[in-house]
């Protein structure tokens, strides 16, 4: 049996970010925190790395807002972006994290649905970003194969 694994799942948005951790062994996720972000990027980047470092994540997946046909949206490039930038700056602290994109279409909409159900949430306005990441863990723990993995390039220019 493999060992298990801690995975970070990041609900990618522009103004904040949804964060869970989960738990390969057993294939549970619980939410974590709302991180604020500056126009994509997080508003603190050695926050964000001191919790990978702190908490021994092994893999992070970044939801990828895919147009419901599949294809890229604006904001789905943006997170592929968001999501090599991290894989370069975990590599520069030599963390040894993977970091993968996954689709995550729907998932506010279901994360939603879920805090009303469960009486979490009193407003629609009530921030859902930490259940939408939980529903990303939730989703790569039933089909693993499509996460995509972003390979880090060390000499490839900086993404920053």
């Amino acid at each position: 049996m493999n060992n298990p694994t801690l995975i970070l799942a990041l609900d990618y948005g522009v103004k904040k970010m949804g964060m869970a951790l989960g738990n390969s062994l057993t294939q549970d996720a619980r939410p974590f925190d709302i991180l604020a972000m500056d126009n994509g990027q997080p508003a603190d980047w050695d926050n964000l790395l001191g919790i990978i470092e702190h908490w021994g994540i092994h893999e992070v997946l970044v939801g990828l807002p895919l147009n419901m046909d599949g294809t890229d949206s604006m904001i789905s490039k943006r997170a592929h972006k968001f999501a090599r930038r991290l894989s370069h700056r975990l590599a520069e602290r030599h963390q040894a994290v993977s970091v993968f994109v996954y689709d995550e279409r729907l998932s506010s909409v279901e994360a939603r649905q879920i805090a009303w159900e469960n009486g979490w949430i009193d407003d629609e306005r009530d921030p859902i970003d930490d259940i939408s990441a939980c529903l990303l863990i939730d989703g790569y723990f039933r089909s693993p194969k499509h996460a995509i993995y972003i390979k880090n390039h060390k000499d490839s220019p900086k993404d920053d």
